[in-house]
């Protein structure tokens, strides 16, 4: 079995090539056909866990590669860890099972000039240190492999780049776009956003910008985001195929609500329900503040939540915007310690003191669990900058111990009896993912003297401050769970499955007649 590789390349990021990509992967395992999806290399704090998986060939590693990251005899190998987020739903779309090889190469940005890199799933902290061109021939070889195997085992192979492949200065070193696309020989789709304008000249400026070769591999234009009557666009189109011989095969509509997490999600400002009201709460709305720090991550987690009715979500970047709020969030972070600078700088930590000894509700996702203790220790220097050992915000009676060993895993547990604003939860089973460095345990003078953490989960996992109006967890995917949304909510939302094939069905209809079974002709 070799598969067909289709790719979706874009004029930019943030043009629509994550959600087609999972549309894609919908409509082709709608035919009955295996699908894998793949995405070389993904710039993103997003990131999701996946359980070990059972490859049986380590493909074209050379010898002194071989050994890492892949681990264990060259014919039994299992590799688990963490990937992309949006390689992860896509699997879902596929109905494959989410692992390491499709996102090879997972960047999560720590601070404007340095990332940690996670290669086959596992931090690798030498690639980290190495220049990005020489880093780019190193992880080459894992990349090929991680496709070449998908390839072998699939019907079809649906790949994203990243950004736009015509970067001039980026593409001698490319290992997403381009380079990927030769490799695989993938018949490629390149998206632009036409409701940003210049739709046509971010078309024929990137086609244009391509060797003559990698022209070849364009095989239609799509127009993403359109507003209006499409019949306007001529003779846009025309002209652009006489120009390139590449015809436009589809004009998307803009769809705001389509229910698949954006992989920029806190930069989606798409209007949620009521949004447009004023004060949530005075109009029988519950407005949820998420805190967007510079270095948020798992922002995905929370998508759900702009699909409950009644439920008004705000992402936060001033005191201001935390006003009327009903809950303040604070969630994940990549550079926790650093990020809380930054909080204290916008003047948020008066904020969240102030909601919170009014008894307002707030809930620390992981490293908002570990800002809302009483400190952060980081002898280790896992904390970029050295800002790990700092005060946290004192609402919660915790101490956070930042490790090098980091914490990759799936989990599921019970909410203990909680009391005040998260009693809804006393009881309730959860299932979801951890991604952190280091522990957080009892502030042990606060302990002695009566001030405890009453705990929320078991081990370590979630803590509850005595007035029963402060919640940290180190569980990611709470809101995911649809246990947990009918606990808080009373309510669900459309699953995944629904979502996906939504998906498929928009690009059905939008789509050239032919032109999605004609990628994957022989």
């Amino acid at each position: 079995m070799t598969a067909r590789c289709v790719m979706v390349l874009g004029t930019t990021s943030g043009a629509g090539k994550s959600w087609l990509t999972s549309a894609l992967c919908r409509y082709y395992a709608r035919q009955g056909l295996k699908v894998a999806p793949f995405k070389a290399q993904n710039m993103s704090n997003n990131a999701r866990v996946v359980a070990p998986t059972l490859h049986r060939s380590r493909g074209s590693l050379p010898p002194e590669e071989a050994d890492f990251p892949w681990g264990g005899p060259a014919e039994n190998r299992w590799l688990g860890g963490e990937i992309g987020s949006a390689q992860y739903f896509q699997a879902l779309a596929a109905r494959a099972q989410p692992e390491v090889r499709m996102n090879p190469l997972l960047l999560k940005p720590e601070a404007d000039t340095r990332s940690q890199v996670v290669l086959m799933g596992q931090v690798h902290a030498e690639l980290g240190n190495l220049p990005w061109r020489g880093r780019s021939e190193r992880v080459w070889p894992h990349i090929t492999a991680a496709l070449d195997a998908l390839r072998a085992e699939n019907d079809v192979v649906v790949i994203e780049g990243a950004g736009s492949p015509a970067e001039i200065n980026l593409h001698a070193s490319d290992i997403v776009n381009m380079r990927v696309a030769r490799h695989a020989q993938a018949r490629c789709l390149l998206i632009t956003d036409i409701d940003r304008g210049g739709a046509f000249a971010h078309l024929y400026g990137t086609w244009a910008l391509l060797p003559e070769d990698e022209r070849a591999l364009i095989r239609g234009f799509v127009l993403n985001k359109f507003r209006g009557d499409a019949a306007l666009l001529a003779p846009a189109p025309q002209m652009l195929q006489d120009l390139t011989s590449v015809p436009t095969v589809a004009t998307l509509p803009m769809w705001w609500r389509h229910g698949l997490p954006e992989e920029d999600g806190v930069f989606d400002m798409a209007p949620t329900p009521g949004a447009a009201l004023g004060s949530g709460s005075a109009h029988g709305l519950k407005t949820i503040a998420v805190i967007a720090y510079p270095r948020i991550s798992n922002l995905d987690e929370f998508q759900p939540l702009k699909n409950v009715p009644g439920v008004r979500l705000v992402w936060a970047r001033s005191p201001a915007e935390c006003v009327d709020a009903d809950w303040i969030v604070l969630p994940g972070s990549k550079a926790t310690a650093a990020d809380l600078a930054w909080l204290r700088a916008q003047g948020l930590d008066r904020a969240v003191a102030t909601h919170a000894a009014q008894g307002g509700a707030v809930l620390g996702v992981c490293g908002g669990l570990q800002m809302l203790g009483e400190a952060l220790i980081d002898t280790h220097g896992i904390e970029p900058m050295d800002l790990g050992n700092a005060p946290g915000l004192g609402l919660l009676p915790l101490v956070t111990q930042f490790a090098p060993q980091k914490t990759v895993r799936h989990t599921a547990s019970r909410f203990a009896a909680l009391t005040g604003a998260w009693a809804a939860l006393s009881g309730v089973e959860a299932a979801g993912y951890e991604i952190h460095h280091g522990q957080t345990l009892p502030h042990a003078a606060m302990a002695a003297a009566g001030d405890v953490a009453r705990q929320a989960l078991p081990d370590g996992l979630g803590w509850q401050n005595a007035q029963g109006n402060v919640l940290g967890v180190y569980l990611h995917g709470l809101f995911e769970d649809p246990r947990v949304l009918h606990a808080l909510f009373g309510a669900s939302v459309p699953t995944l499955d629904t979502v996906f094939d939504g998906l498929a069905d928009f690009i059905t209809t939008h789509f050239e007649t032919g032109v999605l079974d004609q990628l994957i002709a022989p």
